[in-house]
């Protein structure tokens, strides 16, 4: 689980992830703020896709929810308030503010989870869905 793609309208949210996920060895794939951007950027090869909910184009994280799951790639969604429908459409839900570490640590905490391993630290701000 290396090609991430990510999914939000925060410009200085979007950068920090992006800096810390290179920093931690993943490649970002692309960093978009809209429904259609995103459905495009999966045409690439998108092992994860980290969503926040609400975005600037007055578009849904569930939209592209929606998408990643008809594509097979998991989705995390990165939002401050977690959609009624999370739990059918991703596998965790990251609640912002959270910090770099928490970031990566829901990340290896799925990889874990459908590698059929037990996840080592789960983050305090992270909802792994187990079912």
């Amino acid at each position: 689980m290396k090609r991430i793609l990510i999914v939000e309208d925060e410009p200085l949210v979007a950068f920090d992830n992006e800096h810390s996920l290179r920093e931690a060895g993943y490649e970002i794939v692309a960093t978009v703020d809209t429904v259609p951007n995103a459905i495009k950027a999966m045409d690439d090869d998108v092992h994860l896709v980290l969503a926040d909910v609400n975005l600037s184009d007055g578009g849904s994280g569930q939209d592209v929810a929606r998408a990643a799951q008809s594509r097979g790639v998991p989705l995390i969604f990165v939002t401050g308030g977690s959609p009624p429908d999370a739990r059918t459409l991703a596998v965790g839900v990251l609640s912002k503010p959270y910090s770099q570490r928490d970031l990566i640590s829901a990340i290896d905490s799925v990889d874990a989870k459908l590698s059929g391993r037990v996840p080592k630290r789960i983050p305090k701000t992270f909802t792994l869905f187990t079912d």
